[in-house]
């Protein structure tokens, strides 16, 4: 997938929206939780009941790994169903891998490759060769972790280097690497303030937002400072859309978190000519 196929979705679904696939056996419907494909059949009554409002599907890779070889297999499962069925969505998985480059090697492989992602999520702290391995996919994109949400960002992301702050010195650094064209970023939606200088840095990069809905990141806040002329977003919520009932209506609940958010973001793109 090319970022004009994204872009395409963008339009035609009048969305950036990005679900997030936590799938956390404890907070399932009682009624699925004895299911024996509980992971899968709840992943996929997720993915059915949201997929009209998305352009993609985020799925945490430590969720699945938690269960072992029934998380794995369900894994498995999950993709095969949204490359089968639904492949215009944008897949990404959220493993933030990277390591030496042999080993990156490695996990790119089994990603990209076995699991036919179309992108994963990868911490920089290691360098060029840690990612770069990633990079050699065509068309297949790595979202470098720049400047997230959480409280322990500050014990380096906001340090000062040189002239600038630590992420901003990663994301300058990133565009000299090999095939740095297929870089999206993560920017916590708690971060908004900072989307303009990451604009300057980066203007037609692809930015992927995590945190709105349950950690509190503002939708409109992130929209204003970091749309660019082809949106550039992909505003993920994940525990606000999948678990928005607890119940046996857990999809329907689901497809109408979705839908609302959605429509907010219709009116983001209509506003800012986008659509």
């Amino acid at each position: 997938m090319t970022n004009k196929d994204l872009f395409n979705q963008i339009k035609v679904k009048q969305s950036f929206l990005c679900v997030g696939l936590d799938v956390d056996i404890d907070l399932f419907p009682a009624e699925i939780r004895d299911q024996p494909d509980k992971i899968f059949n709840f992943s996929k009554s997720i993915i059915d009941a949201t997929a009209q409002y998305c352009v993609a599907f985020k799925l945490n890779i430590a969720f699945f790994e938690a269960y072992g070889t029934e998380g794995w297999k369900s894994l498995e499962k999950v993709m095969d169903y949204l490359n089968n069925y639904y492949p215009e969505i944008f897949t990404i998985a959220d493993a933030k891998r990277a390591d030496i480059g042999n080993t990156s090697k490695r996990y790119a492989k089994a990603y990209f490759d076995n699991f036919d992602f179309d992108s994963i999520t990868v911490a920089p702290y290691m360098g060029a060769d840690s990612v770069e391995p990633f990079l050699t996919y065509k068309d297949k994109y790595t979202i470098l972790l720049a400047l997230t949400s959480n409280k322990g960002a500050a014990d380096f992301q906001l340090l000062s280097s040189g002239d600038n702050m630590l992420y901003e010195k990663v994301i300058k650094t990133s565009l000299a690497w090999q095939n740095s064209n297929q870089l999206m970023f993560v920017v916590g939606a708690t971060r908004a303030d900072a989307l303009i200088n990451i604009r300057k840095l980066i203007p037609e990069h692809f930015l992927l937002i995590p945190g709105i809905g349950a950690q509190g990141g503002s939708l409109e806040d992130v929209a204003k400072t970091g749309l660019n002329n082809q949106c550039g977003l992909l505003v993920n919520s994940s525990r606000a859309i999948i678990y928005a009932s607890n119940k046996f209506d857990y999809a329907d609940k689901a497809r109408l978190a979705a839908k609302k958010i959605q429509e907010n973001m219709k009116e983001i793109l209509i506003q800012n000519h986008i659509i």
